[in-house]
């Protein structure tokens, strides 16, 4: 496989990146929900460390891959398929991008607001604020409930593709 992408296949490189996000994301969404529900102030810091580092680290790779077709590489050409679900598959692609740049400024943004950083990398756990108390934790909630949709639906219309249509979507985005 090469680095780059080719007319019908992505390169090395956006597949790493795309592979390791989709998984970094998975582990993203079960941190959140236990963080969110932990009641150990000690469990909440624990989880939230490892939260915070995979969503700074999807920060960077979002970055990277927004770099890498900017200035490096080109995506094949979309695969034939309808209009609509061409566009829509734009669409959630664009939206991915938006939907990860928000949850990273909004989880920036509780954690400088609430002076959470310090706690979380070696403060005394007795002081964990509550992050409803922040105007950023309403948009890093719907961002996340918005994120799981296009998850789902990504993952499904991929899905749909190599299961039903049959025209080996999936093997352009594998190694």
């Amino acid at each position: 496989m090469p680095v780059k992408s080719t007319l019908d296949r992505y390169g090395r490189v956006a597949v790493c990146i795309h592979w390791v996000s989709a998984i970094l994301i998975i582990i993203l969404f079960g941190s959140g929900l236990r963080a969110d529900g932990a009641e150990n102030a000690i469990t909440k810091i624990s989880v939230l460390r490892v939260h915070v580092a995979l969503g700074v680290t999807i920060l960077l790779l979002t970055l990277l891959r927004i770099g890498w077709w900017w200035r490096v590489d080109t995506k094949p050409a979309a695969p034939p398929m309808p209009g609509i679900q061409h566009r829509l598959s734009h669409a959630v692609h664009v939206l991915f991008y938006i939907v990860i740049l928000g949850m990273a400024a909004s989880g920036v943004g509780m954690l400088v607001l609430s002076g959470a950083g310090s706690i979380i990398y070696g403060g005394a756990a007795d002081n964990l604020p509550n992050f409803w108390d922040y105007a950023p934790r309403t948009p890093h909630a719907i961002g996340a409930k918005i994120m799981f949709g296009l998850f789902v639906l990504h993952a499904g219309a991929a899905l749909y593709h190599q299961f039903f249509i049959k025209d080996g979507l999936l093997k352009r985005m594998w190694f």
